[in-house]
């Protein structure tokens, strides 16, 4: 096979891995459905690359309100790459512990809102320590890794603590060691990343069956549709509808900041 015939036959392996953690993908969507119902939001996090997997889920077309996309630029703003705002940076200081609580310090979480914090590796200590941090104020969390990219490195915390030591559920991205799945001829290391390939899968696999739980509660989602689907009339008034829904939503995890 070609490289790109690797990669798509890798990539089919990991449709399969996803597939197979159908009840635990319904178990977080149930988690998440019940924080919708509820009035309150689903955190989100996710550093370096990790952040597309936050974003996927919220706001982009196919997607709708429930969900607060925490992503700090200071840990993934990657196009500079080096000098000011540099990768090196991001890198660095996505293992600076104190960031995490410094975080969540800006929002007023309740018991009845939940988590999703994705990390490839799973031993940064930002994400580890937001996990930690939602598990503490009581939330359900979902961790979303590659075990086996996990299971082959080092945690980056002093106690040797991983992102899924803080979760009540993880889903497993399926991407190999150092995630980069085609190898090349000639090339000492390996090319093309299944990290995101795997964690979209989840992520939109989570999304349809929230959207079905809302749907059977009575309380469809406001969803982002575009022209091309709904027409443009249509369209422009989901967009205004879900934004101010997350607007509405937002404002509840800032009304009690600061009150004991």
């Amino acid at each position: 096979m070609n490289p790109m015939e690797v990669y798509l036959e890798k990539c089919r392996e990991l449709i399969g891995l996803v597939a197979a953690q159908q009840a635990a993908v319904q178990k977080a969507a149930g988690w998440f459905a019940r924080t919708i119902l509820a009035g309150r939001m689903v955190h989100l996090f996710g550093a370096g690359h990790s952040r597309i997997l936050i974003e996927e889920m919220w706001p982009r077309y196919g997607s709708f309100p429930g969900f607060n996309p925490i992503v700090e630029l200071s840990l993934s703003f990657h196009n500079l790459v080096v000098g000011a705002n540099g990768q090196r940076q991001a890198m660095f200081l996505e293992n600076a512990s104190g960031l995490a609580e410094r975080i969540l310090r800006n929002f007023s979480i309740s018991r009845k809102d939940s988590a999703l914090v994705a990390s490839s590796s799973g031993t940064n200590r930002v994400p580890i320590e937001m996990a930690e941090g939602f598990k503490k104020r009581g939330l359900k969390v979902v961790a979303v890794i590659s075990k086996r990219h996990s299971e082959a490195s080092r945690s980056h915390d002093p106690r040797g603590k991983k992102l899924q030591d803080f979760a009540d559920l993880v889903l497993d991205t399926g991407a190999p060691p150092g995630d980069a799945m085609v190898s090349i001829p000639g090339l000492e290391t390996p090319v093309a990343p299944g990290s995101t390939v795997g964690g979209c899968l989840l992520i939109n696999s989570i999304k349809a069956e929230v959207a079905a739980r809302l749907v059977k509660a009575g309380k469809p989602p406001k969803v982002l549709s575009g022209a091309a689907a709904v027409g443009v009339k249509k369209s422009a008034a989901l967009f205004e509808a879900a934004y101010d829904e997350h607007a509405r939503r937002l404002a509840k995890l800032y009304e009690n900041l600061g009150r004991s």
